[in-house]
């Protein structure tokens, strides 16, 4: 951090009266939250005013209410304090290793990293994975994670990529439903109810005419995760598109079948996205290629079963 930056840094105690007083409204119930006085609180919140150079609170005989700026200031506040007490917490639980924050694709997630996840922690028992659930591109800028798990194009600003693996899609649905609709054709899909991924609005139709069927609009029922799909399939709503690798023991135990067995390369692939400030990060250096090498390592037994 320059001298300059440092400049425009108040003090953590004088941020934590002020984000007290502007989610009480009140500058006696910060007082009472953080054992002080109310003019202790009233004195820090005026050096803070005076250090930005702007009015925080409108203050009115006994009340006090945020400005429009101080309720916009409040809330980077509270979230960049809610950043240092995650990160001193996770320092606390391991001190002698790293906290890696990593956001993952939900069935991606559970279905082919998780499963994965007890050698990684095996390898590197001083690091703390902590995972959460994205379904949509995110600014690493403002997003307090490390790496994130991406289904798409390797063009997300301020970050890079490491390239894990390709998709193939197949039509899945139970084989009662598969018996009941007549299924053998591609073109039959299209008297059927079809499942559609709130994601890949376009999958169906990108299918069919891979498939060199003449589709025009494709009706269905919309979802929004993959696990949602699979469980609508295996109960009999209709036919999901979805990427093999994640519906193979469906497959096995018979829950889903392949309703026309030719399968489609998806045009996205799976990546893992870090933010460029985190580039030397040793957790991340860790994870990254710990994956790649699974990543490498399921394509092969892939390959193998074909």
């Amino acid at each position: 951090m320059t001298t300059l930056q440092r400049r425009f840094l108040p003090p953590i105690h004088v941020l934590c009266a002020f984000e007290s007083a502007a989610r009480h409204q009140s500058f006696t119930a910060a007082a009472a939250e953080l054992c002080l006085t109310q003019s202790a609180i009233s004195r820090q919140v005026r050096a803070l005013e005076e250090q930005i150079g702007s009015a925080l609170f409108i203050r009115e005989r006994q009340t006090v209410r945020l400005t429009t700026a101080g309720e916009a200031y409040a809330e980077e506040v509270r979230a960049t304090l809610r950043r240092l007490a995650t990160a001193t917490l996770g320092f606390r639980a391991n001190p002698k290793g790293g906290l890696l924050n990593v956001a993952i694709l939900p069935t991606f997630g559970t279905r082919w990293l998780a499963p994965r996840l007890p050698a990684f922690m095996i390898e590197h028992p001083g690091v703390t994975l902590n995972l959460t659930t994205r379904l949509a591109p995110f600014d690493f800028q403002s997003d307090q994670v490390d790496a994130a798990i991406h289904f798409g194009q390797p063009d997300w600003p301020h970050a890079r990529f490491d390239f894990l693996m390709k998709e193939t899609v197949v039509p899945a649905c139970s084989a009662a439903f598969m018996k009941a609709y007549r299924i053998s054709q591609p073109r039959h899909l299209l008297k059927a109810p079809l499942l559609h991924l709130e994601s890949r609005p376009q999958a169906w139709r990108q299918w069919f005419m891979a498939m060199g069927v003449p589709s025009g609009e494709v009706p269905g029922m919309l979802v929004d995760q993959f696990a949602v799909a699979t469980q609508a399939a295996i109960a009999g709503l209709g036919v999901a598109l979805l990427p093999r690798f994640l519906i193979d023991s469906e497959l096995a135990r018979g829950d889903l079948v392949v309703a026309v067995d030719l399968q489609m390369e998806s045009e996205d692939d799976y990546y893992l996205a870090w933010p460029i400030a985190r580039e030397s990060y040793p957790p991340l250096q860790a994870f990254r290629q710990w994956i790649r090498q699974e990543a490498l390592a399921s394509k092969e037994v892939g390959d193998n079963q074909r």
